[in-house]
């Protein structure tokens, strides 16, 4: 076991391989989200998340292998295993199917006993503001829970890192030079091939925003299937009957002005006489 190995912590390990998988493959994931959202299918409900699952395994077992080598070359100077991907994706696959539901049953029995404990306390202090009273309530449990699903999160790093470990522990140390693990790097990211591979990826690219737009509906505004329409009958404009009603109005907006001016000269003579007096 290197040095580098023993030095490292098992979070850390956990950490410095998950949170860069998480990362790589995250963006394939949401490309084929949109898709299915293009599609009409939720990504997230019944079978659109049954295909996003599905899809997202060999992404994460090219994340999962691509973090993986990152960290035996860079930080442990190890050499990784070919199957390292695959090898840690169904491993950890393994682990999460029973440990995340633990989770879940965990955070929120955690959650509603916080809640309870918190509304004694908070009954308690029945001089308390109203506000007051919730923003306590916020905090109390809040707080706990926050502090129990960090130190869950913590406790699957920690198996994810004890995996990476057991992966770690037969493998060989390396005698190349830094130049020569910094020239490995750059070959798992970008091939030799730049042309080659900047041909596959505009290809994909296109092929990607076409499926998009071929799936995606129609767009324009209209009412739903479901809709009732109200029943209006349209009238139809006569523009000699409009022209009618117009000049009527006009008419009666003048006869209003003459009443009014009418009324304001003969408050000013009234005044005027009265003056005179």
């Amino acid at each position: 076991m290197s040095d580098q190995l023993s030095g490292m912590s098992s979070v850390k390990l956990g950490v410095a391989v998950a949170w860069p998988a998480f990362w790589i493959g995250i963006p394939l994931k949401l490309v084929i989200a949109l898709l299915f959202l293009a599609m009409g299918v939720h990504p997230w409900e019944g079978t659109g998340l049954a295909f996003l699952l599905l899809l997202s395994v060999p992404i994460d077992i090219w994340a999962l292998g691509l973090a993986a080598r990152t960290v035996f070359l860079e930080r442990l100077r190890l050499e990784p295993p070919d199957s390292i991907g695959l090898t840690l994706w169904w491993q950890c696959a393994l682990m999460s199917a029973v440990y995340f539901p633990l989770l879940y049953f965990i955070a929120s029995g955690t959650v509603m006993g916080a809640k309870a404990v918190t509304h004694m306390i908070v009954a308690l202090l029945e001089t308390l503001p109203i506000a007051e009273k919730i923003s306590l309530e916020l905090v109390l449990w809040g707080s706990v829970a926050t502090v129990v699903l960090l130190v869950l999160i913590l406790g699957w790093l920690f198996i994810v890192g004890r995996i990476v470990r057991r992966q770690a522990a037969g493998g060989s140390s390396l005698a190349e030079s830094y130049q020569g693990l910094v020239q490995r790097w750059d070959l798992m990211r970008v091939p030799a091939d730049q042309s080659l591979l900047l041909t596959v990826f505009g290809g994909a690219a296109l092929f990607l925003v076409v499926c998009f737009w071929s799936f995606l509906p129609v767009t324009t505004p209209h009412p739903h299937e479901d809709y009732e329409m109200p029943d209006k009958a349209v009238k139809a404009f006569k523009p000699l009957k409009a022209l009618d009603e117009a000049e009527l109005a006009l008419g009666k907006a003048e006869a209003s002005l003459q009443a009014l001016e009418g009324k304001s000269k003969g408050g000013k003579k009234g005044k005027g006489r009265k003056a005179g007096k």
